[in-house]
């Protein structure tokens, strides 16, 4: 029976005959030899296919074998520091190949091609390696996340994506008809995360949040993925202390578990490494001093644009915790001050490196009398946060809580401009296929 093995494990058969399933990726010739690029998910190999070591038929399906077909290969894992692409240098030397299927013509040529092309294209353009790199750098940053989560006793528990009222904000919903009602896409599943900790203590939900803002931004899709943790007993400190070891964590994972795919992207890593707690914190007034000394336009009670978020985090050599924003910046749930009630419990964690804002969250209003004048204020309808209301009258406590955006922090771990290529099938504003 053939030795099937993955790519990334090659360094353990060598001068071992193995058999590797994959797809051709690029290929070059010698006359007497053919150099095929493999790759099966987990990496890619060189495979040689000398023609003395095979019979004709071998070498001739080798040679004209197009790009992107499936194949079987089967050959001695040979150790070669000149080897492309495989992790410690190793190449295969061909004894079989077996066409499973012939590609036509590939329409990715290795040439420049504009970005609308690949985006129509992205169904093959996922083969490519640096959108291989940078998914399973994805990959990576949320087996962290729930393995950080996990581990410091939070539970998982799912909450709806059709609800029916916002979280954020009444402009930025998709609405459906949900059997002769209005319903929305979730924005966030944080108001249902508040009513599980009043059986769970600490949990968090994630899954997919749907914002239909008509932001055109590298940094915006209209659908993203995103971690929410919410705790009990707990306050805008403890929230800020959470979030720096959280994030931490999640960098470093990276670091230590994919670093050839960070090299395949390039990323100086020098600045990840540096993410290690503690964060520096400052508040919004400090962060609006600071932006007017340094010339940027703002006055107070103006929210953070993507300017005001880049210049914030290069005054500081890792992110950094901005904290208590202006009530009328903030959703309505969140705690004012007692004795400055325009300014409320929050906190946003910027990136560094200009990429802004990857974590937004704070203390929740506990007491009724707040949320009730908070709801009116807003001129939000009651009905449809009864429910929300109910957790104010049946053991409220302080809690909080926050908001990770996946795309963006792997956007910024892999130091790629643009959030688009961070999820597999991104959506933007005039984009929904494939």
């Amino acid at each position: 029976m053939p030795q099937y093995i993955r790519i990334e494990d090659i360094a353990l058969y060598g001068d071992q005959e193995v058999t590797i399933k994959g797809w051709l990726s690029l290929k070059t010739g010698k006359g007497k030899l053919q150099f095929l690029r493999v790759r099966d998910g987990t990496g890619v190999v060189q495979a040689v296919v000398f023609r003395k070591d095979v019979v004709p038929d071998v070498f001739e399906s080798a040679r004209r074998l197009s790009l992107e077909s499936s194949l079987i290969v089967t050959g001695i894992v040979r150790a070669d520091e000149r080897a492309p692409g495989t992790p410690g240098g190793f190449e295969l030397g061909v004894s079989d190949l077996q066409i499973v299927h012939e590609a036509m013509e590939y329409p990715i040529a290795p040439k420049e091609h504009s970005v609308e092309f690949l985006m129509d294209h992205r169904h093959l353009w996922l083969r490519s390696s640096r959108q291989w790199a940078i998914l399973r750098v994805r990959a990576t940053v949320v087996r962290a996340i729930r393995e950080w989560l996990d581990e410091q006793g939070f539970l998982n528990v799912d909450t709806p994506v059709l609800t029916p009222s916002a979280c954020e904000g009444t402009s930025t919903l998709f609405e459906t008809d949900y059997f002769g009602d209005p319903a929305y896409l979730t924005q966030s599943g944080q108001l249902y995360n508040e009513a599980n900790i009043g059986a769970f203590g600490k949990v968090y939900c994630f899954g997919p949040t749907f914002r239909a803002e008509r932001s055109k931004t590298r940094r915006h899709l209209t659908e993203f993925w995103m971690v929410e943790p919410e705790m009990a007993f707990t306050d805008l400190e403890e929230c800020m202390r959470v979030q720096e070891e959280f994030v931490s964590h999640i960098v470093q994972t990276v670091l230590r578990d994919r670093m050839p795919e960070l090299e395949t992207l390039e990323r100086d890593i020098v600045p990840l490494q540096r993410v290690v707690p503690p964060f520096p914190r400052v508040s919004y007034d400090d962060a609006i001093r600071m932006l007017q000394q340094g010339g940027v336009p703002i006055t107070w009670g103006d929210d953070f644009g993507s300017p005001h978020e880049t210049y914030i985090a290069e005054q500081f050599d890792r992110p950094v915790l901005v904290h208590h924003y202006p009530t009328q910046c903030k959703a309505f749930y969140m705690e004012p001050l007692a004795d400055r009630p325009e300014v409320c419990k929050s906190v946003d964690l910027l990136a560094p490196e200009g990429y802004g804002e990857v974590i937004g969250g704070g203390e929740r209003m506990s007491r009724i009398d707040l949320l009730e004048e908070a709801i009116q204020r807003h001129a939000l309808p009651r009905e449809p946060y009864e429910w929300y209301l109910d957790l104010r009258r049946y053991g409220s406590v302080p809690h909080s809580g926050f908001g990770l955006g996946v795309e963006r922090t792997v956007a910024w771990v892999c130091g790629i401009k643009h959030i688009r290529e961070t999820i597999p099938f991104p959506r933007t504003l005039q984009r929904m296929y494939p």
